[in-house]
Formats: structure tokens, sequence, C-alpha cells
């Protein structure tokens, strides 16, 4: 019965611990999101540019023909 008390004391401890750190939401990262990736200077072939990633590097895609 003892060891019962125990757990509850471990079990309200880490709650406690858990309770009072806030909550960060990650930065969305734009580029993954459009299915792009992250490249240095330009957009070369078979890749087109379609926005900026936060590091200023080009966000480009793969050019996929239907």
């Amino acid at each position: 019965m003892r060891i019962l008390y125990l757990l509850l004391v471990a079990l309200f401890l880490v709650i406690q611990g858990v309770a009072g750190q806030p909550f960060v939401p990650r930065p969305v990262d734009t580029c993954n999101v459009q299915n792009g990736f992250c490249f240095p200077g330009i957009c070369r072939r078979p890749y087109y540019w379609i926005g900026t990633c936060a590091n200023g590097y080009s966000c480009c895609r793969r050019y996929v023909e239907a």
C-alpha cells in the first residue's frame, strides 16, 4: 500500500512539471509545405522557383509534366 502513495506522488510531480512548460509552436516551413527544397542561389533545371526559404535560399520545386 505504501508503494501506491509513492507512485501517486511521482505521478503528481511529473504532471506538475509538464504543466509548467509553455507551449511554443514550431515555425511552419512553407517551402516543405509546398513540396519544395531550399537551394542556395537560383533554381536550376528541372526545378522552378516557388518562393524564399527562411535562411534566404531559393525555394524550388521539381517541374513535373502531366
